[in-house]
């Protein structure tokens, strides 16, 4: 490891081992991804929070989803591209590219005159977030010691505070005085100062092969994994726009040509025995699509609930969603400073439990009868599970994926999640268009899409035995999570 460190040029020949993050030979790396992962969180929570105001206004609810929906379809293909990218050439490019493609979608999306090409900005903007979690990871995985991977995890937790407590309030103010506009132009300038300050720290980490044998096979897993991603994209999409349409013949079409493409692209895409949850390594690829379909899934629909349902302001709405945020910082916290007292599939199976809890006492939200208020605590329970959750299973998988597959590996975690988000946020889309169709109202669907995440998250609860290998079970040190990374 430390010999890998100096090769990056992230450790120099006498540098201590006993350095911290804060140190010279970390500093930059560390104020790189922190300010990386806070615009991401900040862009996140601002974007939830104005939907509603941005529906307002362009019309077409039948859409909404898709604004989150066509983000991870695009964080999707970045995500494979970027994996690829990272193992053949290291990470200042794929970083600049990821950066620039979300820079542009913001601007689009700043502009759009309608609720279309505000979706089309988002898929953009979604190939560009992709790069994120793959870089932050193999960053991590290639750059520090063992000893500190925790503490970056944590920083990068921490990262989601600020936001957390900030974001959503500065997006409900913003978007009910100046205009949501602003919300996706505003960030331009602090992406740009982002951007300049963490590429001279990432660009340092190269890539992990070195022979030319090695790089000849990254670019043949290159070429056949970016067609892969796409078919899993484009069959997502078929899926999901024919959940959408209300109709049952292109809805039967469209559903079976989705699965029959996305399905076997997927399968080749993941490691081996994903879909069936096998031990260890695959069902936490397989676990972490269900995890964020569960959570995701009601997510993107608080601020909807909220303000178009029971009559709140964007920024009243907000507070709900700094709450689940801050919870889930907290639940990191608890998980990494506990993890050497339970194994990681113990702490994953507590956390999904108070997720799906939580959950399902917000759906009671929509009951005339309950306060609106307690969505705070009951959606900040459910962002409590996540954080106990979500670190485990990226432990899994940086622990069981050999060095010169991590960004494969990662990129198979990012995929799944991407994946997940997309799936909970557009099947429960589609559940609100039909319901506003029929009864001009979204809460029908929005009590029923809430029950088909809650649904999916108890699945994922019978699963979660499958996470521990037959060899291995021990506590283990773990990373504190990034929120909706």
């Amino acid at each position: 490891m430390f010999e890998s460190l100096r090769q990056t040029g992230l450790m120099s020949p006498g540098q201590s081992t006993d350095a911290g993050l804060w140190s010279p030979a970390y500093r930059k790396l560390t104020i790189g991804l922190v300010l990386t992962i806070t615009l991401v969180a900040f862009e996140a929570l601002a974007v939830a929070t104005v939907m509603p105001i941005v529906s307002r206004e362009l019309g077409d609810l039948e859409l909404y989803g898709w604004v989150f929906t066509a983000f991870m379809l695009g964080s999707l293909i970045g995500i494979v591209v970027i994996g690829g990218l990272i193992d053949r050439r290291g990470l200042g490019g794929p970083f600049v590219a990821g950066i620039g493609l979300f820079a542009v979608g913001l601007v689009v999306g700043g502009l759009a005159p309608n609720m279309a090409v505000l979706v089309a900005a988002r898929f953009v903007q979604g190939v560009g977030a992709g790069a994120i979690p793959p870089i932050a990871y193999v960053a991590i995985g290639r750059s520090l010691p063992e000893r500190l991977r925790p503490q970056m995890f944590a920083v990068l937790s921490t990262a989601w505070v600020l936001p957390g407590v900030l974001g959503p309030v500065i997006a409900g103010v913003v978007g009910e005085t100046v205009g949501w506009r602003w919300v996706f132009l505003g960030l331009l300038p602090l992406i740009g100062i982002a951007a300049a300050i963490s590429f001279s720290a990432v660009h340092r980490v190269g890539p992990a092969l070195d022979s030319a044998s090695g790089e000849a096979a990254a670019a043949a897993s290159m070429r056949r994994r970016v067609p892969l991603a796409l078919v899993v994209a484009l069959g997502t999409g078929l899926f999901l726009a024919g959940m959408t349409t209300g109709q049952a013949l292109p809805l039967a079409v469209l559903v079976a040509l989705g699965v029959a493409l996305a399905v076997p692209a997927l399968v080749r895409l993941t490691p081996a025995g994903t879909l069936r949850a096998a031990r260890g390594l695959p069902a936490a690829v397989l676990m972490r699509g269900i995890l964020t379909f569960t959570f995701f899934g009601v997510d993107a629909y608080v601020a909807l609930a909220l303000v178009e349902w029971r009559g709140q302001t964007a920024i009243e709405a907000g507070i709900s969603l700094t709450a689940a945020t801050l919870a889930w910082t907290a639940g990191s916290w608890i998980q990494a400073r506990n993890a050497h007292r339970w194994p990681p599939a113990q702490f994953f199976r507590a956390g999904l439990l108070v997720v799906v809890i939580g959950l399902a006492a917000f759906a009671l939200i929509l009951l005339p009868e309950v306060s609106p208020w307690l969505a705070i605590p009951v959606f900040g329970l459910a962002g409590l599970g996540m954080g106990l959750a979500y670190a485990p299973l990226t432990l899994i998988v940086l622990r069981e994926a050999p060095v010169q597959e991590q960004g494969s590996a990662s990129s198979a975690l990012s995929l799944t999640d991407a994946l997940g988000i997309a799936l909970g946020t557009g099947m429960t889309g589609a559940i609100v268009a039909a319901s506003a169709r029929q009864t001009g109202e979204p809460v029908l669907g929005l009590a029923v899409g809430f029950f088909v995440a809650i649904g999916v998250g108890c699945i994922g609860l019978g699963l979660s035995g499958r996470l521990r290998t037959r060899e291995a079970g021990a506590p283990v040190a773990s990373p504190v999570a990034v929120p909706g990374s």
